[in-house]
């Protein structure tokens, strides 16, 4: 059954708040957990934030373990992280492209720190204390941001963000071609 969820476009207002915290008598959080997982699964994502989906809540899912093959440390960091705060970030910062969900068909290099040691609870709303290294720390990183109405374009400098501003108009009116459900900002 397909239950996915409509991915929130660049320029849609709800990726621009800042999310509201999770609590643990969130109705149908479950449910909600579960259509995440399916919405980013089948549009080929790693990580996607509540806000992605319409939801002003602080949490997302990401699943780090597709780059195992080429960093086998990626095995098996699937979570769902409930409420996260960054306790501690590297000193050393490694520059990745990256891309987004939310805006499609646009990549580009983004400096951050190459670890993140944080807390959250998980889907149990267990407190959970973790570092996160390599391509799972990208993937958190770039997730939490959501949460704070940040995307990876905010990172880039202001020339990059000029050059690619017709891209990001592709992005709000819909032609910018994605194979999985979009909603566009009204």
């Amino acid at each position: 059954m397909n239950s996915s969820l409509p991915i929130y476009q660049y320029g849609t207002q709800v990726l621009r708040k800042k999310a509201e915290p999770v609590q643990p008598e969130e109705p149908q959080l479950g449910k909600f957990i579960s259509e995440m997982w399916e919405s980013m699964y089948l549009a080929d994502g790693v990580g996607l934030a509540a806000p992605q989906v319409g939801k002003s809540l602080r949490f997302f899912v990401m699943d780090a373990s597709v780059y195992a093959d080429e960093d086998p440390s990626q095995e098996g960091i699937r979570r769902v992280i409930i409420n996260p705060e960054i306790l501690e970030v590297s000193e050393q910062m490694v520059s990745i492209q990256e891309g987004c969900l939310s805006i499609p068909g646009i990549h580009e290099e983004v400096l951050r720190p190459d670890w993140v040691r944080a807390r959250y609870q998980n889907e149990l709303f267990e407190t959970v204390e973790e570092t996160f290294k390599g391509l799972s720390a990208r993937i958190f990183q770039h997730e939490n941001d959501h949460l704070d109405g940040k995307l990876f374009t905010d990172h880039l400098s202001s020339l990059k963000k000029r050059l690619i501003n017709g891209k990001l108009k592709d992005v709000q009116t819909g032609k910018a071609k994605t194979a999985y459900k979009i909603r566009l900002p009204k």
